[in-house]
């Protein structure tokens, strides 16, 4: 048997680009401190997610970069893993991104957001490419984000498929006005979001670690689900902190996604 912990950053959201590093650095030191070997922060944590109506600067090259620069001193200093919610500038324009680093803050590689949501593409002209997987310790992971996770189950499988035994999952929602408030994680009353997450985890018999930010009425919260579909752990809606979980690797046989033909 073979045991990692897991930090899921479900944080309050950053005010600010200055305030999404500050908490980024907090976080991967807090993750450390409890004994956490990859910490994952949601959906363009850095500098912050461009909602629909949010006045937010154009993005900034070199604010990403020094935000990258921080992020892996951080991750270097506490030893920790990171895989860092934010964006990045390429040649096609601007993209939703998740940076993964090394607990020696080296830069292991992206994963740019593929299939965007249609709302998205109008902040986001360009859609990323690929689905590599990472390897830190005994654990190997991929990045599937938001939109992705939820409606496209061929993204996690295709992660699976390349020795995943977990796919972590940063994403972005918050309460619309007047929206139905969830207490309970897989509530019927919730979105299918949820049942989607462990939908994902049980076709690929693989850990799912699905992270939000904190935020009142939240309709979905920061949970994994274990290879099973069953749900391990998930965060008290709308309260801040990390989640922590331990993987037994053991169990992420990736059986159900090996045996899939398609």
């Amino acid at each position: 048997m073979t045991m990692v912990r897991i930090a899921l950053a479900n944080l309050r959201e950053p005010v600010g680009p200055a305030d999404s590093i500050e908490l980024a650095c907090r976080g991967v030191a807090a993750a450390a401190q409890a004994g956490a070997l990859v910490v994952c922060f949601p959906e363009c944590f850095v500098p912050g997610y461009r909602w629909p109506g949010r006045a937010m600067a154009p993005a900034d090259a070199a604010f990403l970069d020094r935000a990258l620069q921080q992020v892996r001193a951080a991750a270097a200093a506490a030893g920790v893993a990171v895989v860092l919610g934010t964006e990045r500038i390429t040649p096609a324009g601007l993209q939703i991104a998740a940076a993964v680093i090394g607990p020696d803050g080296a830069l292991l590689g992206w994963q740019d957001k593929v299939q965007l949501d249609p709302g998205e593409e109008g902040i986001y002209p360009c859609h990323g490419t690929g689905r590599p997987v990472f390897t830190v310790g005994p654990l190997t992971f991929g990045v599937v984000i938001c939109h992705e996770g939820f409606r496209y189950p061929e993204t996690v499988r295709q992660a699976a498929r390349q020795g995943a035994q977990l796919v972590f999952h940063p994403f972005a929602a918050v309460a619309e006005p007047g929206s139905y408030r969830p207490t309970t994680h897989g509530d019927p009353a919730n979105t299918f979001h949820e049942k989607a997450v462990l939908c994902r985890a049980a076709e690929n018999t693989i850990y799912v670690a699905s992270v939000n930010c904190a935020s009142e009425g939240a309709p979905m919260t920061s949970a994994v689900a274990r290879p099973d579909g069953t749900v391990l752990c998930w965060q008290p809606y709308g309260q801040a902190g990390l989640l922590l979980a331990d993987l037994d690797l053991s169990q992420a046989t990736r059986l159900l996604a090996e045996r899939c033909r398609g």
